[in-house]
């Protein structure tokens, strides 16, 4: 069997920013509001014409040159998204389409919030197993295409943007520490009506109070059995990438992983929550800044909708 690593990442946001000013123009709020409650200053916004692939795949083209590939060169594409207007083509074979790819497997995956690092698990198999060699993983939202712009518990929340890894096989006997570790992942399906994309057209909501006490009471004993998968302790993270949800649960989940050592991302207060491109998002910003070096173990942690969570430890590009 093969092991992998990441080998590049990309991220890619909308040049519109929506400001805390600007949306107490909009509803019954104030920056004061909504930053001692979530602790967002800005957010992106993609325009009608910024359709969620387009966003994919200006992230997924950073994410080959970091990775010093060609569109060409990869076989297997993931696009983790829940905000896909159609059924079909997919929004792999969009991006794949937009970047010139001559014949990947392409494949969508829906898991809100945490679907980035299920895709990246995914991709990790499918490369461990000889399905793939070069895979290219994506996390792609437009969740101001689903947001009621008069509800003030969730417009303040939302951004739009999109983060991409290059994953590639590696010998699985190769030295140093492995690339991507072994993931941890589940749900808690009788909860799943707290955070909804649904209806006609869909709208996003969600139970904030009760997503709250889950993240923050039932998560940090998940996310330290990540690590203890991967065969590191809390105390040995260089970097936690948390879902940007909101940095009132970012804050308190990270102190409780114990990642006394690590950078914790806090890309939430100027992007937002934009779902599934929340952690490739800020890992990407976190590389692209030099706060975290080649080879540092990195928990990328997801959860969220339907409550999913998934995360896994891997090494910086």
């Amino acid at each position: 069997m093969n092991g992998s690593r990441i080998t590049g990442v990309g991220h890619y946001q909308p040049a519109k920013v929506l400001t805390n000013e600007d949306l107490a123009g909009l509803v019954d709020t104030n920056d004061e509001w909504i930053r001692s409650r979530v602790g967002i200053r800005t957010r992106h916004i993609a325009g009608p014409d910024e359709p969620v692939d387009e966003l994919a795949a200006h992230a997924a083209a950073k994410a080959l040159a970091a990775a010093g590939l060609a569109a060409s060169d990869i076989d297997l594409v993931l696009v983790a998204t829940s905000t896909a207007v159609d059924r079909s083509p997919n929004m792999a074979a969009r991006v794949a389409n937009r970047l010139g790819m001559p014949s990947p497997a392409t494949m969508d995956l829906n898991v809100v919030c945490a679907g980035f690092t299920h895709a990246l698990a995914t991709a990790d198999h499918a490369v461990r197993a000889g399905g793939s060699v070069r895979a290219l993983v994506i996390g792609a939202d437009k969740m101001s295409a689903v947001t009621d712009w008069t509800d003030r518990t969730t417009c303040v929340l939302v951004g739009d943007g999109a983060g991409a890894a290059v994953v590639e096989a590696c010998p699985a006997d190769a030295p140093g520490p492995a690339g991507i570790g072994p993931v941890l992942w589940g749900s808690v399906p009788e909860m799943g009506h707290a955070v909804r994309i649904e209806g006609t057209p869909s709208v996003f909501a969600q139970e904030g109070q009760s997503v709250y006490r889950w993240a923050t009471t039932q998560l940090p004993r998940i996310a330290r059995q990540a690590c203890e998968r991967a065969g590191l302790g809390p105390e040995d993270l260089a970097a936690v990438v948390l879902h940007q949800a909101n940095l009132r649960i970012i804050e308190p989940l990270a102190a409780k992983i114990g990642a006394v050592n690590a950078v914790v991302a806090r890309d939430v207060v100027e992007s937002g929550n934009t779902s599934a491109a929340s952690i490739p998002l800020a890992f990407s910003k976190l590389v692209e800044r030099g706060e975290i070096s080649t080879g540092d173990p990195v928990l990328l942690f997801g959860f969220g909708g339907n409550l999913s969570y998934a995360g896994q430890v891997v090494r910086c590009p």
